[in-house]
Order: structure tokens, then sequence, then C-alpha cells
């Protein structure tokens, strides 16, 4: 590719770039090639990059910092598992009956 083409590739890249900021440069790849543009992807990524017009990637999943106290371990029962156990004994659900419709 000639040095005037080149130059006019980068100005085309900018300009597709500014008006789709969230196009890499695959995409511009494409709009490219659909205008007529005959240039390889690897040259085209190449002036992508020199031109700055790299996109920002994403930030990851943010993680805790420092240490955790450890879980507790239970000691006996819990006390407050026989209420709720005794509550569902009583229920009519338990006895076997079906909701009337």
């Amino acid at each position: 590719m000639k040095e005037k083409s080149c130059l006019q590739l980068r100005a085309r890249m900018k300009e597709l770039a500014s008006e789709r900021r969230r196009f890499g440069y695959r995409r511009l790849h494409i709009l490219l090639k659909r205008e007529g543009w005959d240039v390889n992807w690897k040259k085209l990524y190449r002036l992508y990059r020199e031109e700055g017009l790299t996109i920002r990637k994403r930030g990851g999943r943010k993680r805790a910092i420092g240490t955790r106290a450890p879980m507790a371990i239970p000691q006996g029962p819990n006390p407050s598992a026989g209420r709720w156990t005794s509550c569902r004994m009583r229920s009519p659900m338990a006895a076997g009956s079906a909701f009337s419709a």
C-alpha cells in the first residue's frame, strides 16, 4: 500500500472510530472492506494501535481484599430449629390435606 493511501486509510479509520466508539479493529475492518478498501487485518490492527484507537477493556470482578474471619463451626444443635420443625408438623399440608379450589 502506498504512503498516500496509507494516510487516507488512517484518516478514514479515525472517522469511523469516532462515529462508532465501541467498534474494535475487527468491526472497522469489515466496514472498510464494504467501502472498497483492500487492507490486510494485520496491517489494520497495527495502524489501529499506532493511532491510539484501542478501546479500554472493562474491569473484571472485584474481589475481597485482606483476610476474612473463619466460619463459625456449630458446637451443638440450633435452638431455633426445634421451633420450626414443630410448626411444620402441625401444618395442614403435613397431615396430607390438599388445597381446596
